[in-house]
């Protein structure tokens, strides 16, 4: 772990919506503590039951947020990649963390230390509101994914889906957007609680029409215009 508090890394933060819109001196401040963590392909960061250890940013790599059940099946949450923040729910409540973190590919991390954050909490108590916005950016995403998996059919739940991981559920800043996702069929039905095969089917399809392209562990969108359409139900 090495301190970070360089100029590259706080553009690259600065591409979140979240990190953009803090005044630019409480970005300054929250960096500059930070450590990078370097994580191999499949190492677990923490897992469900940990203690709080802080708060951490992706640079690089993408980082799995789910669980496991007592069979094995995996129920994966959420992917985050750069430059999205995670950790913040046991920030604020104190308690333990609720899912496993696991390096997707090889990744690099922003870590602020627990000490660190309170420490900077204690100078301004004001500063939780922001990690209270953060938290809420996320309940929102996770309200509307259960809207959809209740309301829609599978094809407008995939491209729904698809479009708001493009867009780190809407913690991307303005204009920034990911046209590349990592992951694949299995994963993307584990989301959407929809087997592997109705993926396959809704995936073929939006290709052969142009919409997206499919490629081993990655998905490729082409059209973002007819891809919102299918969205809509």
């Amino acid at each position: 772990m090495t301190p970070t508090h360089d100029a590259p890394t706080l553009a690259l933060l600065r591409q979140g919506r979240w990190f953009s819109g803090l005044p630019e001196g409480f970005q300054h401040r929250l960096v500059q503590p930070g450590h990078r963590v370097q994580l191999a392909r499949g190492e677990r960061l923490f897992a469900r039951g940990d203690a709080n250890s802080g708060l951490y940013a992706v640079l690089s790599g993408a980082i799995s947020v789910g669980a496991v059940g007592p069979g094995g099946k995996e129920a994966l949450v959420a992917v985050a990649e750069a430059p999205q923040w995670f950790g913040e729910i046991a920030l604020i409540d104190g308690g333990l963390r609720t899912h496993n973190a696991d390096a997707r590919e090889a990744s690099t991390l922003l870590w602020l230390p627990l000490a660190e954050l309170h420490a900077l909490l204690a100078e301004d108590p004001r500063r939780w509101q922001a990690f209270g916005q953060l938290a809420m950016e996320k309940l929102r995403a996770l309200f509307m994914g259960v809207e959809e998996l209740a309301l829609l059919a599978a094809p407008a739940r995939v491209a729904r889906r698809l479009l708001s991981l493009a867009t780190a559920h809407g913690q991307l800043a303005e204009g920034q957007t990911r046209d590349a996702l990592q992951l694949n069929q299995e994963q993307l039905g584990a989301m959407l609680a929809l087997t592997r095969q109705t993926v396959n089917l809704v995936l073929k399809d939006f290709e052969a029409r142009g919409l997206l392209r499919c490629q081993y562990g990655r998905i490729d969108i082409l059209d973002w215009a007819a891809l919102g359409r299918e969205g809509e139900g």
